[in-house]
């Protein structure tokens, strides 16, 4: 019944109100078929939603989607917003393809399909279509591991987010081919590493959120010789990519739309960080 329902809706050529209502009010759990590779998806909606926009939360390193998805709670209360929070497993998502969105594999360049960053436009449609509203502004945000997925997402597939917030990456993109891929662009094809994608980069809505007591070195820190590069801990190397990529922007004569925003006294912990006054400074500020 409930295909027949959809069907004669879209033969009608209207939109299916049982679509427009398939984000249930509070918690839930739904499938994204990806193309045949399944994505769990999990949302909130406030019972005081009225249209507001849409939130994309990333998870950490545990992959721990779930919790992040609860974590995030408060910002859907305070801005009326939809949360979905997708789940990239271990088991099928690599470092390589959720940190690093899937660019490479085994050292060659991917295609624009198979990157991880990919999945996300193919979310939003999704749950705009959920939703009725095939043009429902969406911002992004990513702790840590999610973070660096999003720091390095703005640098090959922006989309339409109107703001992409990395929150406590644990390592940096920094706009030169002086550091290996993952830090900078060095040792990517050129199609992916000249002026060109590094000036689009600088253009791309990103906030840099940091905690100024995300100065502890934890189990899943980077302490490789290219991360310490970066600086001593999180907070100075968010920080130093912030500050050296102002100074390129300035130096080309570049458009520069990155944003730093810090909140005093939170360390490395996302819950925190979601509720901190300073978030929606983060995604919502100018």
């Amino acid at each position: 019944m409930f295909r027949f329902l959809v069907l004669f809706a879209m033969l009608l050529g209207i939109e299916s109100p049982i679509f427009a209502q398939s984000i249930p009010v509070g918690v839930s759990r739904i499938t994204y078929e990806n193309g045949g590779e399944p994505l769990t998806l999990h949302t909130y909606r406030p019972p005081t939603y009225a249209g507001g926009p849409l939130i994309l939360v990333f998870h950490g390193v545990k992959r721990n989607a779930e919790d992040y998805r609860n974590f995030a709670i408060t910002m859907a209360e305070r801005f009326r917003a939809i949360i979905i929070t997708p789940e990239y497993d271990s088991v099928r998502f690599s470092s390589a393809r959720y940190q690093r969105g899937g660019l490479l594999k085994g050292g060659k360049a991917q295609p624009e399909s198979a990157w991880t960053y990919s999945t996300v436009p193919g979310i939003v449609n999704f749950a705009r279509k959920m939703l009725g509203n095939d043009t429902l502004p969406y911002y992004l945000m990513g702790h840590s591991a999610g973070g660096q997925f999003l720091v390095r997402m703005a640098a090959f597939l922006p989309g339409e987010a109107r703001r992409i917030v990395a929150s406590n990456p644990g390592s940096d993109l920094f706009p030169t081919r002086d550091q290996p891929f993952g830090y900078g662009f060095g040792g990517l094809p050129e199609a992916l590493s000249d002026d060109r994608v590094l000036k689009a980069y600088l253009a791309a809505p990103l906030t840099l959120y940091l905690g100024t007591d995300d100065i502890y070195p934890r189990p899943s820190f980077d302490d490789s010789p290219d991360g310490m590069r970066q600086g001593q801990h999180r907070l100075e190397r968010g920080r130093n990519c912030y500050a050296f990529a102002k100074d390129l922007a300035q130096r080309k004569g570049w458009l520069f739309n990155w944003r730093k925003v810090e909140t005093p006294g939170i360390g490395h912990d996302a819950a925190y960080m979601f509720a901190a006054k300073e978030a929606e400074d983060a995604l919502f500020g100018r």
